[in-house]
């Protein structure tokens, strides 16, 4: 198990175009050992640690300062799982199907084998991502799991951070492992809620949102 404060982490140039079999493997024993990691996604940077890891998911917690309504991300590669973890019809299902990957983050109904610590606390939701970032997939496939994950945005900060050096020098030695992918986009994801019959986009950004709108 890693511990916070156990001095300074990793920090893994990976190629952006063919990353390194040997340090994604790397990584996933970080994860698979309770570590805390941030590696790029197509959305800026982001926390990440291993599904329901409760001691990786306090340190972030603790970084970002979040209360104990923030609802966690699951990153996936695929939607092979999909069924696993959250509740959706066959339109839902072909709709995910067509914009994944992207820079979307979609509320579904959870399922009973989703980490209760994930959970929106009222609602038994979940936020599920499948990034359009060659490095974050070819980690997630190397894991052959989710990831459960935040966006690395600070207190203070309205956006994720973005130069890995830069993140590597404020929080080398409190999380285990930067995966450095180069500069990453700062622009949000969109937010799309498929909890009811009719999706309803909560937050625009990176991602298109028109093709779910006026679908009521």
């Amino acid at each position: 198990m890693r511990l916070e404060g156990q001095g300074m982490s990793q920090i893994f140039a990976v190629h952006p175009d063919n990353p390194q079999a040997r340090l994604l493997r790397q990584a996933v024993s970080i994860i698979a050992e309770g570590g805390l990691i941030v590696y790029p996604t197509d959305s800026g940077y982001a926390f990440g640690c291993r599904l329901g890891c409760k001691s990786a998911l306090d340190r972030i917690k603790a970084l970002r300062q979040l209360d104990k309504n923030h609802n966690m991300t699951m990153v996936t590669h695929d939607l092979s799982q999909l069924g696993i973890y959250a509740q959706v019809s066959k339109p839902i299902y072909r709709m995910l199907k067509a914009f994944t990957p992207g820079a979307y983050t979609f509320i579904l109904n959870a399922t009973r084998e989703v980490p209760r610590l994930m959970l929106h606390p009222k609602r038994k939701t979940l936020g599920l991502r499948v990034p359009e970032h060659t490095i974050t997939l070819a980690l997630l496939e190397c894991n052959a799991a989710p990831l459960m994950s935040t966006s690395l945005i600070l207190p203070g900060a309205d956006a994720p951070m973005s130069e890995p050096e830069a993140i590597y020098d404020v929080l080398g030695h409190r999380v285990d492992l930067v995966i450095n992918g180069g500069i990453c986009s700062q622009e949000p994801t969109t937010v799309v809620d498929f909890t009811t019959d009719v999706p309803v986009v909560l937050r625009t950004g990176k991602g298109d949102p028109s093709p779910f709108l006026g679908l009521g």
